[in-house]
């Protein structure tokens, strides 16, 4: 039996602009925005309105490759001057997310054969789209991958959101939730709220019940005493990065689960599509870690939560070992340890 799916989707190609969902305003309020100029790129992925790996990078490849189209030169020298300007303004605007730079570099490889600047406007922007395209299908095949990894488990938790909207579709983590729901299988998903920014609570709680999954919201301080008590049987989550050893840099509190996981001895995966892994990064030692703005704790919805002037450490991500890690989710198929063996001989970065 199958059913009828609403997977809400938060990017969508035009002609002259890309149209996001401002995850900013999720759950309230459901708003599109329009991006046409490389500053609305930048800040919409500075500011949380676009976030997730995969969608930041879609995100920033369309975002380059509108920028360069807009130029007003036909002199290749000036308009490579330029993208490389405009590259590197891009890459600064997340730094933890291996995806942004995989995203760009590919933007870069496109353009070193042109013959002319029209060519190289004509191959920036199919190869953004392409990149649109090739994230739907690379994350439906993670989450047939995740299904037959999970087998009979269906009470699994999640941290963050590593859903629909933070790729093409389905996602990475949430992925086997959405065409588990399609293929009439029903999952009790646990999802963690995910402090300070609250992604599990506004985006993962919201996502799922969209596509009809049954979502329990919970703080991240009661994952623990919910994996005992409720029986779950495994966690699962997405990545921002993940090193050649497979440390894998995720949301803040991720490694928290992996540790619990391990007391509790349940499976912890990661799911993760290959432009995910940092092969230049031989552990998780080496990720830069992005510091975010105290006030992100300090205040909710703008109203002061805490004492004025309280010292702040704000760390967007934490790095989990390896070593905690049963799997690795890819549209390649499910690496297992030996992961820094596995990864080497799988994942091949184009």
């Amino acid at each position: 039996m199958t059913h009828t799916l609403t997977i809400p989707t938060s990017l969508e190609w035009h002609e002259d602009h890309l149209l996001i969902l401002n995850q900013q305003k999720l759950p309230n309020i459901v708003e599109y925005l329009k991006l046409s100029t490389i500053t609305e790129y930048y800040e919409a992925i500075v500011s949380l309105k676009v976030r997730g790996a995969p969608a930041i990078g879609i995100t920033a490849a369309y975002g380059l490759a509108q920028a360069a189209c807009q130029y007003e030169t036909d002199n290749l020298t000036i308009f490579n001057d330029l993208f490389r300007r405009d590259k590197q303004y891009l890459s600064g605007s997340r730094p933890t997310a291996v995806n942004l730079s995989w995203a760009l570099e590919r933007l870069q490889g496109v353009i070193k054969h042109a013959q002319s600047v029209n060519e190289a406007k004509t191959n920036l922007l199919h190869t953004a789209i392409q990149i649109h395209t090739e994230d739907e299908e690379i994350c439906r095949m993670i989450g047939e991958f995740a299904l037959k990894e999970l087998d009979d488990k269906r009470r699994v938790m999640t941290i963050c959101n590593a859903g629909s909207i933070a790729t093409g579709k389905y996602g990475t983590a949430l992925a086997p939730f959405h065409l588990g729901r399609e293929k009439g299988l029903g999952f009790q998903v646990y999802a963690c709220e995910t402090r300070p920014v609250l992604q599990g609570a506004r985006l993962t709680a919201w996502e799922l019940q969209q596509s009809g999954v049954d979502v329990t919201l919970i703080t991240d301080s009661m994952a623990a005493h919910t994996i005992k008590e409720k029986g779950v049987e495994a966690v699962i989550v997405g990545a921002d990065r993940i090193a050649a050893n497979g440390d894998t840099a995720n949301k803040i509190g991720t490694s928290m689960l992996a540790i619990v996981c391990d007391h509790y001895n349940i499976p912890f995966y990661v799911a993760a599509p290959s432009s995910s892994f940092d092969l230049t990064s031989k552990t998780g030692d080496v990720i830069p870690i992005e510091k975010r703005s105290g006030e992100e704790i300090t205040k909710i919805n703008g109203t002061t939560i805490a004492p004025e002037n309280v010292s702040v450490y704000n760390p967007a991500f934490d790095v989990t070992s390896h070593e905690l890690i049963a799997g690795i989710i890819t549209e390649k198929g499910v690496l297992y340890p030996n992961f820094a063996e596995s990864i080497r001989r799988t994942i091949v970065i184009k």
